[in-house]
């Protein structure tokens, strides 16, 4: 089956199985920044930005992204070097498996949000599990980033 998906601005088109996830059409056309994690959409590891909304790609069909715009960490490069600053100076960046999918879920919710409170920020970013923090650096880096954007 053909699916046309807009990655990153590069309109692909790939031939994909009926039943194939998002997650492993991605990984295998080389978008490696996506990452498997529970393979049961509860982890977040695997999120991308389906028209700008955060998703799990390990349980979305490839055949429901097919005319729709997809977007990886590469295709926010600049706006998650600048956040990957701010994780490494409040030390939110340990072993780094969960930052594209951390870094994908805050750049939506900060064209979705404005002038997020701290509750809105937990809220947020709720579906993105890490096993090496205890959130709070996390939480602090993404307060310090949305503050310098401004």
């Amino acid at each position: 089956m053909k699916v046309s998906i807009i990655i990153n601005d590069y309109q692909k088109e790939f031939e994909v199985d009926p039943g194939e996830y998002l997650l492993d059409t991605l990984r295998n056309h080389h978008y490696t920044s996506v990452k498997r994690g529970c393979d049961n959409s509860t982890c977040g590891a695997c999120t991308v930005l389906l028209d700008g909304k955060p998703v799990p790609s390990c349980s979305l069909l490839t055949v429901k992204a097919n005319g729709h715009n997809i977007t990886t960490v590469e295709g926010i490069q600049e706006e998650a070097s600048s956040l990957s600053k701010h994780f490494g100076h409040e030390g939110a960046d340990q072993c780094g498996y969960c930052n594209p999918s951390l870094a994908l879920t805050v750049h939506a919710m900060r064209r979705e949000l404005i002038n997020p409170s701290d509750e809105d920020i937990k809220q947020y970013l709720v579906g993105n599990l890490c096993r090496c923090t205890g959130y709070e650096a996390q939480h602090r880096a993404t307060k310090s980033y949305l503050e310098e954007i401004k």
